[in-house]
């Protein structure tokens, strides 16, 4: 368990870090709350749902990765399941302020990388930015989602924009988190490879077409994917890099650890994410040497 967790953890109230102690001290605690879970600690505590997840708050942002703003924002996305999955924001020094995440996108990918198709909720410390109210309106659930603060009433997504530009607006009817898989496979039988094809086709890139995945492996052999996430309006469009690097984090693992990196495009794509997947890897200083390939 990091540092920053731990800490978070001694500052909940007392009933609520006694019942959650066993849970993320496990080594396989995978920054997620299950239904189950929940509901108990609804029952033990006498919260309310919403208070319930705004009191978990300081737990996903603890997960925060911020050395430039020194600025920790935690944000929990509960899927269509119920499970409840935590993010926070990522920043990297020496890259432009754009290949930052925002823990709303955190949190929304890791419910996605690990198969939710949609989010009822998110819980987050501030109000959403433009950013992401727009990249949240890329997703399957846009027209449904709640978005909950502390100390406010829940409101719905398009309550905090209106009058909104998105996918329907470009003739997109494909949604992020409900896209049909692409079947692209390669003659090859690399595990690196085969994982970022298999991200590559859970991708969603219906403007570009470049339907891209990541595969990243670190020094205990462990492998994570990232899919790329494309947006109506373009910039707030997330990078397979950063979705795969929000998953490092999240498993309680360390950027130091990465040992290997695939990235897999489309040859026919508008775009390339090769030159700038490379850049942001090279911020980490690492000495990774990015593996591509385009097909």
């Amino acid at each position: 368990m990091n540092k920053l967790l731990a800490n978070a953890l001694n500052e909940l109230p007392i009933i609520l870090a006694d019942y959650l102690k066993p849970i993320v001290e496990d080594k396989d605690f995978s920054a997620t709350i299950s239904v189950a879970q929940f509901n108990e600690l609804m029952t033990i505590t006498t919260l309310s749902d919403s208070e319930l997840r705004v009191a978990l708050l300081p737990l996903a942002a603890s997960y925060s990765y911020s050395p430039i703003s020194n600025f920790c924002v935690g944000a929990i996305a509960r899927g269509l399941s119920g499970i409840l999955y935590f993010g926070a924001n990522i920043e990297f020094p020496g890259s432009p302020l754009a290949q930052a995440v925002h823990a709303e996108q955190s949190a929304i990918s890791h419910a996605w990388m690990k198969g939710e198709t949609g989010i009822q909720d998110i819980t987050i410390n501030y109000s959403p930015c433009g950013h992401c109210r727009q990249f949240m309106n890329e997703l399957s659930s846009a027209d449904k989602m709640m978005v909950q603060l502390p100390n406010r009433q829940a409101k719905t997504l398009q309550d905090y924009l209106p009058e909104s530009f998105g996918p329907k607006d470009l003739n997109i009817t494909t949604l992020l988190m409900e896209d049909k898989p692409q079947k692209y496979v390669v003659s090859d039988d690399n595990l690196l490879l085969t994982n970022a094809v298999a991200a590559l086709n859970i991708s969603h890139a219906p403007y570009s077409e470049n339907y891209c995945g990541i595969a990243i492996q670190l020094d205990d052999q462990s492998i994570y994917i990232g899919a790329y996430a494309e947006n109506a309006a373009f910039n707030p469009s997330l990078p397979p890099l950063q979705v795969a690097l929000i998953q490092i984090l999240l498993a309680g693992k360390s950027f130091k650890q990465i040992s290997a990196v695939t990235l897999v495009e489309l040859k026919a794509g508008q775009i390339t994410h090769k030159s700038t997947t490379q850049s942001v890897l090279d911020t980490l200083r690492l000495g990774i040497q990015l593996n591509y390939l385009a097909i």
